[in-house]
């Protein structure tokens, strides 16, 4: 089970230790967990929205979200700041945008980039989450892309965690869960997850173009990016 203790350290700010340094193996099959960590993140989350019943639109909205960024620890909002940065500063050229998206503090375009996606978050969660719980599975859903773009896209930075999981990922399992996901998704989600497989595809084309591959930055906005777009989908 520890890749499953890998997956939840690394994806969440619980608090996880692990009792050795994982092996490259294990850190690769620490990735088939990364839909699990979005289960349990969907289950924390499901019992604060029904202890919210009742409570104000406008606050249950608030405390969901900051329930949801309290338990990532901001993991994938330091990515999406980073890569919107790195995206408007790099000009188009892939050595700039990867220099700026190693550089730690946050430009202007960061700033704006993460008060729109928390906003269209929040304003989402206010329309949807006291009318059904399909919403749920928008972390679940986003971990699995994750997974699925480790399994497609290579990683350009050498060396490092990222590195060791896109070497190491079990592909056949890996292929296994994504599809298992992708059902679930579609009896849960319905039409919506056709823009969400429509976004993934964008932006792994855009990744690619731009950079040739994925960084954990990029994996990061992904992530965000795709909770969002479910979660206006949802709402729309």
């Amino acid at each position: 089970m520890l890749p499953w203790w890998i997956a939840l350290q690394f994806l969440s700010s619980l608090p996880v230790r692990l009792k050795r340094i994982p092996t490259a193996a294990e850190n690769g099959r620490s990735l088939l967990f990364y839909p699990a960590v979005g289960v349990l993140f969907a289950t924390l989350l499901a019992v604060l929205d029904r202890g919210l019943a009742g409570a104000p639109a406008l606050l249950h909205g608030a405390l969901l979200l900051a329930a949801w960024v309290a338990l990532t620890g901001g993991l994938h909002l330091d990515g999406f700041a980073d890569t919107a940065d790195a995206w408007v500063g790099g000009y188009g050229d892939r050595r700039r945008t990867l220099a700026i998206m190693k550089d730690p503090r946050s430009g202007p375009m960061a700033v704006v980039a993460l008060i729109v996606l928390l906003l269209l978050k929040f304003t989402a969660l206010v329309t949807i989450a006291p009318a059904g719980h399909a919403w749920l599975w928008v972390p679940v859903l986003a971990r699995a892309a994750l997974l699925a773009l480790f399994l497609t896209t290579p990683y350009v930075r050498p060396g490092g965690l990222g590195e060791t999981l896109a070497t190491h990922v079990p592909r056949s399992a890996g292929w296994w869960v994504v599809g298992a996901c992708l059902l679930a998704g579609f009896m849960a989600l319905g039409a919506v997850m056709l823009i969400g497989i429509a976004t993934f595809v964008g932006l792994r084309w855009w990744l690619m173009r731009r950079l040739g591959g994925t960084t954990g930055d990029t994996a990061g906005a992904l992530v965000e990016c795709l909770e969002v777009v479910l979660l206006v989908g949802l709402a729309a």
